[in-house]
């Protein structure tokens, strides 16, 4: 864990924050947020408040992915000293905000209630997740062209994903090495490495990579996902050296156009300082003259 002191503001109620760089989530103080949502008057109060409802929750039978939070050292706000608080993930929390009455929690159920509607019509309708994801990126400021392309990546990508499952390759962790693996070979970074150098947090490593960058992570995807096709890997080390393979085709790629154009494809740039940089370029060109345009002094 790191920032493991971070507070962040929710109606000018302080809430302690950690983040996990392993798994990439933060976690937050389940006292600090009941708190907040239940009007507590202190610190004591919010404690109390969490210690019953975890114990009702439990007597319930509710999923122990509710109850069993993870403990880190926090400090207080009444003594300045650590103590082992109970910290939950966004989905822990989310969970735990829809068993408690407050007006406050409604936005949050409203919110997961829309959530859960719209998975439901992705799954009769897989096509909406394109529509939204669409729609989405463009709300965020992304060019048409630069969302098409990612689109594509995609697609690239669940093809590649689809690839190793036929291989038994497992979710989760073995889908993380083996994509570590093709970002090492082909960018000289894993992928925690990568999103390092870019600045980001829980923020998609693809959405803040530059169309160079874009195109060179889906020739690595998908020249795995032929290779993979053709060798028919049986053991998760032949997906692995696939991987690697698949990888260092566009590795070859990057270092060739360094090569030839005398710049590097890497950036540490992400979406918002790529897009002020275009923003920048296009401002810059309006304001030079047309060409024939000079005023004759």
């Amino acid at each position: 864990m790191s920032e493991k002191d971070k507070i962040q503001l929710f109606e000018n109620k302080r809430i302690r924050t950690a983040w996990d760089e392993e798994k990439e989530a933060w976690y937050f103080s389940v006292v600090d947020v009941v708190a907040v949502l239940t009007d507590a008057p202190d610190y004591n109060t919010g404690r109390k408040y969490w210690n019953k409802l975890k114990q009702r929750l439990s007597e319930e039978g509710a999923n122990q992915l509710v109850t069993d939070c993870h403990q880190l050292k926090m400090k207080s706000p009444k003594d300045g000293k650590r103590y082992a608080t109970d910290m939950a993930d966004t989905e822990q929390l989310l969970r735990i905000i829809q068993s408690i009455p407050s007006p406050k929690a409604e936005p949050f159920k409203m919110w997961l209630a829309a959530v859960g509607r719209e998975r439901i019509e992705e799954t009769i309708d897989p096509e909406l997740t394109i529509d939204r994801a669409l729609e989405t990126y463009l709300k965020k400021g992304y060019s048409p062209e630069w969302v098409h392309q990612r689109l594509l990546a995609i697609r690239i990508r669940n093809e590649l994903t689809e690839e190793w499952q036929k291989r038994g390759v497992e979710k989760g962790r073995e889908f993380a090495i083996l994509t570590d693996e093709i970002s090492r070979a082909w960018s000289g970074m894993t992928t925690r490495q990568y999103k390092k150098l870019k600045g980001l947090k829980k923020e998609n490593l693809r959405d803040n990579m530059s169309d160079l960058e874009l195109v060179l992570n889906m020739l690595a995807e998908a020249s795995t996902t032929e290779l993979s096709k053709q060798r028919k890997p049986e053991t998760f080390q032949g997906s692995l050296s696939v991987a690697r393979e698949g990888g260092e085709v566009a590795g070859i790629a990057r270092k060739e156009l360094e090569t030839r154009s005398g710049a590097p494809v890497i950036t540490s740039q992400n979406a918002a300082q790529l897009d002020r940089l275009v923003t920048d370029m296009i401002e810059g060109a309006a304001e030079l003259p047309e060409e024939g345009s000079e005023r004759a002094e």
